[in-house]
Order: C-alpha cells, then sequence, then structure tokens
C-alpha cells in the first residue's frame, strides 16, 4: 500500500498553482476556449490511465478543476503529487 504523506510532507510538497484541503490537493485553471478544456481533458485522461490513478476533474465551459487524493490509501500520497505535476506540464504546454 501507498503511504499516506503526513500534513508537512503534503505541504512540502504543494507547488504554488496548487491548494491543499485536508487530504485533498486542488488546481483551478482557466483556459482560452472550451475546446482547449477538452484537449487538456483528453491529455491528462491519458496520463492517469497510464498511472492508474484518475484526478475528479470539474468542467465548467473552459474552467476547470481538478482534484486529487488516493482514496484507496485514505489520504495524500505521492501518486497525487506526481500526476499534479503531469497535470502542471500539459497544462504549461497549451
Amino acid at each position: 500500500m501507498t503511504e499516506i504523506l503526513s500534513d508537512s510532507e503534503a505541504d512540502e510538497r504543494l507547488g504554488a498553482d496548487w491548494t491543499r484541503t485536508g487530504a485533498v490537493i486542488s488546481r483551478e485553471v482557466e483556459l482560452a476556449s472550451f475546446p482547449q478544456a477538452i484537449e487538456v481533458v483528453d491529455r491528462v485522461a491519458e496520463l492517469a490511465e497510464a498511472a492508474d490513478h484518475h484526478p475528479d476533474i470539474d468542467i465548467r465551459w473552459r474552467t476547470l478543476t481538478f482534484r486529487l487524493s488516493t482514496h484507496s490509501a485514505g489520504g495524500l500520497t505521492s501518486k497525487d503529487f506526481a500526476l499534479a505535476s503531469q497535470i502542471d506540464s500539459v497544462l504549461s504546454s497549451m
């Protein structure tokens, strides 16, 4: 089983664009258009599937909110921060 990070470990790993509420990290981003937002979702879906770690994604027109937590472990793990970094890379390439 993947080890749950302490609050201080999670806070240390938190990127500038991510916030933490309890056992969830989240990031909201607005894209230029709805099709671009869906392109981001498609790219993140491929990464998530490859990692077997799937974020909650809320789509509101061109605004996306990503939420990550390792539900099977009951908290935040290194898997969440690895996928958050990959999401950041997708967003920076848009």
